[in-house]
């Protein structure tokens, strides 16, 4: 039988006191949904459902925009918020019955392990459970429910805190974590069984346990040994905490397979980024999206990527590239900008104070300071001269400015687009060139200096006497 995730995310999360779900507050790079997606996936799901709530549209349109929007993932929206029973009887009424391991997992639980997953499924199948129930133990389970199981795991009942004796308290130290595997079809046939007598009037899925046990149907309990995976995010502190759980992980992970950091609690990497052997990262950099760096590379400090490609042998200082890429043996930086798919080709640089907007630059040319190159494309060899700019926009439309193999451009040109400079053409400083440079040409364009002898000490020496 398929195997089925149905991730809660319906809730509002009023304690993050925030405009968005708080399922779509963000650890690291991605929202909390997308982190349970990404486990859940991970774990061979074979079907994602993603039962959605306050601020519904909004994340189905981030999935859509990540290119989620597939057969993977289905959406069932649960108009009243009327506890976590209620939200599986909302996807059975809007899928019908599912059969097979149907996991029960939260949007706002974003550590768990996909292995941790996988074990729970396979104890479910192997015992032929109604429901398996993830476990675990925190240093504080006053919070918690507590799981009193029999030493071969069969769970006699889940007792909430509050409702232990003193004894209970001492003596049941494994909690219950909220995430199960079911036998989707048992689950459905005996969903209606919850009731919502309780204080808020809610219809809770814990109470699925008692119901089996009371039927006599199979029960059992899977020990998390590391209770970090399975902690929630309630509130932006819990967030942060969560966040510095996961920055650990990754960055162990990439350590242990050969990158270095200086200070990895001052290194931030999402989870679909690459790194190569021997690349360093230094403090305060940050890799978001779906980066790729190679190997032998320096990153940082001070420096955000984003959906960048990095080839191998580069140097990333003070840099921000975004949605672009550098090959192998480029410089870039300090406080250099690189976005909207600039391509840097071998052995090229980008300099201090340098911004590329959708330019390509080709092998060995460079781009040293204080530039602006936007919609061009440079041939190999280039110098660029510190303050030029490609003037690319009219106020309505945006041109390109094509520049030749080994040319030199001097200082503070000004190339207004759509303008081309032909190979080995030479433009000299302080020029605006608005017309085509044919190749092996020399184009200037200033006006006349004017030099009067004598007439600074003149304008001073007025100056003074009307004093």
């Amino acid at each position: 039988m398929p195997s089925t995730a149905i991730i809660l995310a319906a809730g509002k999360g009023t304690r993050m006191k925030s405009r968005h779900p708080k399922v779509m507050h963000r650890l690291l790079d991605r929202p909390l949904a997308w982190w349970a997606v990404r486990s859940a996936r991970q774990a061979g799901m074979e079907r994602i459902v993603l039962v959605v709530g306050s601020g519904a549209q909004e994340v189905r349109d981030y999935f859509a925009a990540d290119g989620d929007a597939d057969a993977s993932i289905e959406f069932v929206e649960q108009k009243e918020r009327l506890g976590t029973g209620h939200a599986v009887r909302c996807v059975r009424d809007a899928l019908g019955e599912l059969k097979g391991p149907v996991v029960v997992m939260y949007a706002d639980m974003p550590l768990v392990h996909p292995q941790t997953i996988r074990s729970l499924v396979s104890e479910a199948r192997a015992k032929h459970n109604a429901c398996t129930v993830l476990s675990m133990t925190p240093p504080d389970p006053s919070d918690y429910g507590r799981v009193d199981a029999s030493d071969d795991g069969t769970v006699r009942a889940i007792i909430e805190h509050e409702d232990c004796t003193p004894e209970q308290r001492e003596a049941l130290r494994e909690c219950n974590s909220g995430l199960y595997c079911f036998c989707g079809r048992r689950l459905f046939a005996n969903i209606d069984r919850i009731t919502n007598d309780n204080a808020q009037g809610e219809y809770y899925l814990t109470d699925m346990v008692g119901i089996y046990v009371g039927m006599g149907e199979p029960v059992s309990v899977v020990h998390a040994d590391d209770y970090h995976e399975l902690l929630g995010v309630n509130s932006r502190s819990q967030l942060a905490v969560a966040a510095k759980v996961m920055q650990r992980r990754i960055n162990e992970g990439l350590m242990a397979e050969g990158v270095s950091m200086l200070d990895p609690e001052q290194v931030w990497v999402g989870a679909e980024v690459r790194v190569g052997q021997d690349t360093t990262l230094l403090p305060q950099t940050f890799l978001w999206g779906r980066t790729i760096v190679g190997s032998d590379c320096t990153i940082g400090p001070n420096s955000r990527l984003t959906n960048a490609t990095v080839g191998d042998r580069c140097l990333v200082d003070e840099t921000i590239i975004v949605d672009s890429a550098i090959d192998n043996d480029v410089s870039c930086g300090p406080r250099a900008y690189l976005r909207g798919g600039a391509h840097f080709h071998d052995r090229s640089k980008a300099g201090t104070h340098v911004e590329l907007k959708g330019t390509e630059v080709g092998v060995g040319s460079k781009v040293p300071h204080l530039s602006y190159l936007g919609d061009a494309r440079l041939g190999s060899g280039v110098n660029i001269g510190g303050g030029t700019i490609t003037c690319n926009y009219d106020g309505k439309h945006k041109s390109r400015t094509e520049i030749g193999d080994h040319v030199f451009i001097g200082s503070d040109v000004m190339l207004v687009a759509p303008v081309t400079i032909g190979d080995n053409a030479l433009v000299g400083a302080a020029s605006c060139i608005t017309k085509d440079v044919p190749a092996g040409a020399l184009s200037l364009e200033r006006s006349r200096q004017l030099t009067q002898r004598g007439w600074a000490d003149a304008y001073w020496k007025r100056l003074e006497e009307e004093d």
